[in-house]
């Protein structure tokens, strides 16, 4: 039997419509199967060694367009040795809260750096009271990190300095003293750096996450976009060292938060959570040269956001869309863990100082490359985006589409767990993104089926 063009079209009509519905099943079940209670939120994972004191952890949490989600909220915390929540802070006081950079200042407080509202809000916080001893609100978009240099002083990483009218980045790093109101340095990247790093200016050029002091004289910076860590004497505005280049992705990608450290014998190393590739890695200067002495992580972390090495030898990294903090042997066991969700960014143990101040891997005798090891992997879906990433990798593997298909995979794993549903799997948002795709494209031919009846109609009409 033929069908007729009507038939066909409602068959095809059919076998999309089932197609869509099909795809759509998974989320649809998910959502009516939802049961927040069993939420992994705060909790501890591994741990067979308590800690040596107290964890700060500042938790981003996710707000779009001014509202946060309420089920991926941001808020600071402090973790006991032993795994135990102590307190938490929810600060949406002038509008919703993201949390980046936390830091212990010598008097016990902490420096906190909380974009809202299309501002910065930089404050010192009274653990014990909850309550803000001051703060300072710049109009600064999105600042990651800020320091303290003592003398009221605040170095603070001015990341997203568009200049719209000129088309120019403005991004900068600045030095703002609190007893006289103002800014007394400043450093400005395009100064320093080709206009065509990273593919030229651009609203988010530098992205300049991360600002620390090394000594009394210079400044170490981290451009994640530039995939380097670099020193700027704060007197000659040069830049004296430099870990990486824009794209060497081998070295570094898309870094947060590197940290100066000194071997026993005076040899400059940087500790760095290499986002981008999934790791952390530390890097030793040998004859002028860069030397990679440590990697972990790699296949198990997702986009970490920061490490710090204790005085025990041991570190402490913040992964970010698994969810956790760990405390790792130097051969990548877990001895320490806590989950708090949405998206740690940066924590520190108390008593330790705000940055690393722990031996090197070299002075430990440890260098390698290791898998993490003991962890409770709690964290519902966490590697889902990861395992579709692999997935993708895996298929385009030494054909032409490699590489593009490669950074395809890259960025899902580390945008997709930022947007989908908390109810809503990894594989259901793969299922869901299929079921859009299929649904514009049997719309659009609706649309082409359409415009030829009409065209259609209209020909018959003129040839009567």
């Amino acid at each position: 039997m033929t069908l007729s063009p009507r038939s066909r079209a409602n068959a095809v009509r059919l076998l999309a419509l089932l197609l869509v519905v099909s795809l759509l099943a998974p989320a649809g079940v998910s959502a009516l199967t939802y049961d927040p209670s069993t939420d992994t939120s705060l909790e501890p994972g591994t741990i067979t060694s308590p800690a040596n004191g107290s964890t700060v952890i500042s938790v981003q949490g996710y707000t779009f367009q001014g509202n946060t989600n309420p089920k991926k909220p941001a808020r600071l915390l402090s973790v006991g040795p032993r795994g135990d929540l102590q307190w938490t802070h929810n600060d949406s006081v002038g509008g919703s809260a993201w949390f980046f950079d936390v830091d212990p200042l010598p008097n016990g407080n902490l420096l906190v750096s909380s974009p809202r509202a299309g501002d910065t809000v930089v404050f010192e916080l009274n653990p014990e009271t909850q309550e803000r001893v001051w703060q300072e609100r710049f109009n600064m978009t999105d600042t990651h990190d800020v320091a303290y240099l003592g003398d009221d002083r605040i170095a603070i990483a001015n990341m997203r300095e568009w200049n719209a009218s000129a088309e120019v980045s403005d991004d900068r790093i600045v030095i703002y003293n609190r007893s006289t109101g103002e800014f007394t340095w400043e450093w400005y990247f395009k100064n320093h750096f080709p206009e065509s790093t990273d593919g030229g200016y651009n609203d988010d050029w530098s992205h300049v996450n991360d600002v620390d002091p090394v000594g009394e004289d210079r400044l170490l910076l981290s451009p994640r976009n530039f995939d380097q860590a670099i020193v700027v004497d704060i007197e000659s505005k040069e830049i004296v060292e430099r870990l990486g280049s824009d794209d060497d992705y081998d070295v570094m990608r898309e870094q947060h938060n590197p940290d100066w450290l000194l071997s026993e014998n005076g040899t400059p190393t940087i500790l760095v959570a290499d986002s981008g590739n999934n790791r952390v890695v530390e890097y030793a200067k040998e004859d002028g040269e860069w030397v990679r002495t440590w990697e972990v992580g790699t296949g198990s972390l997702t986009w970490p956001r920061d490490a710090d090495r204790l005085p025990n030898g041991n570190t402490l990294v913040t992964d970010t869309l698994n969810h956790r903090v760990m405390e790792l042997t130097p051969t990548g066991e877990v001895v320490w863990e806590y989950y708090a969700t949405w998206g740690p960014y940066d924590a520190e143990r108390i008593g330790t100082g705000p940055e690393s101040s722990g031996p090197t891997i070299r002075d430990l005798n440890a260098s390698g490359s290791y898998d993490i090891t003991g962890s409770a992997n709690l964290t519902a879906g966490g590697n889902e985006s990861v395992g579709f990433a692999g997935r993708i990798r895996a298929t385009f593997a030494g054909t032409a589409l490699e590489g593009p298909m490669n950074e395809f995979a890259t960025r899902w794993a580390h945008v997709t767990p930022w947007l989908r549903p908390v109810w809503m799997s990894g594989w259901d948002f793969v299922w869901a993104i299929s079921a859009l795709l299929v649904g514009l494209v049997w719309a659009g031919g609706e649309l082409i089926a359409g415009r030829q009846q009409i065209v259609a109609g209209i020909r018959r009409l003129a040839d009567r």
